[in-house]
């Protein structure tokens, strides 16, 4: 944790990918507001808690997200090259990566992240597979291999995953930290959205 006793992390940071094309969902994934507050916003506000240095990348972050704010890098247009830009924008140790369209990521989650035993990145897996923009990385060694992809054009994360050492935090691990399910629901299509603001409707 932080020596100066701000209670955050100085040695993980965290960064939001602000800049998905929002292809499917039609309009911009950080502007979507879940009870009143922007997707982006509320994924940075959750990254303050713990991350002394917080990162919006790409795309048109709102005002109001805290966080420095840094482009997306060259190449093609990919959740790769957020993620290399990331890493390229931080200089902590480790980068807890957070996709924009999370809004209900919750600090349990993260903090059982960057508490799982380190690997080069540690990243849950479910049911309905691996969540790769929800994740920590260690810096060096994730930038390294993720910059060889990007020029290569290898933009699957899993590809990725797989030249890293990955841990997953999954079953059990994962349920005590999110038992509802619901901190890896993303916003994908309108109806995610007309979902999620069921659900932040009933608190």
């Amino acid at each position: 944790m932080s020596s100066r006793g701000s209670g955050r992390f100085a040695n993980v940071a965290g960064a939001v990918l602000t800049g998905g094309a929002s292809a499917r969902m039609g309009s911009d994934k950080a502007a979507l507001a879940i009870g009143g507050v922007a997707s982006a916003t509320r994924v940075a506000r959750c990254l303050a808690l713990l991350c002394e240095d917080v990162v919006l990348v790409g795309g048109d972050p709102p005002a109001d997200a805290p966080g420095r704010r840094a482009p997306d890098g060259d190449g093609p247009r990919s959740a790769l090259r957020g993620l290399v830009a990331a890493l390229e924008a931080t200089r902590a140790e480790r980068v807890l990566v957070v996709a924009t369209d999370l809004p209900f990521v919750t600090p349990d989650l993260l903090l059982a992240l960057i508490a799982w035993p380190e690997a080069d990145a540690v990243v849950p897996r479910t049911a309905d597979g691996i969540h790769p923009l929800c994740a920590v990385y260690r810096r060096e060694r994730t930038l390294a291999a993720a910059r060889t992809n990007l020029a290569a054009e290898r933009l699957a994360l899993s590809a990725l995953l797989g030249a890293l050492a990955t841990s997953y935090l999954e079953g059990d691990d994962l349920r005590a930290v999110d038992p509802d399910g619901m901190a890896l629901l993303n916003l994908n299509t309108p109806e995610d959205l007309a979902r999620a603001t069921a659900i932040s409707g009933r608190g």
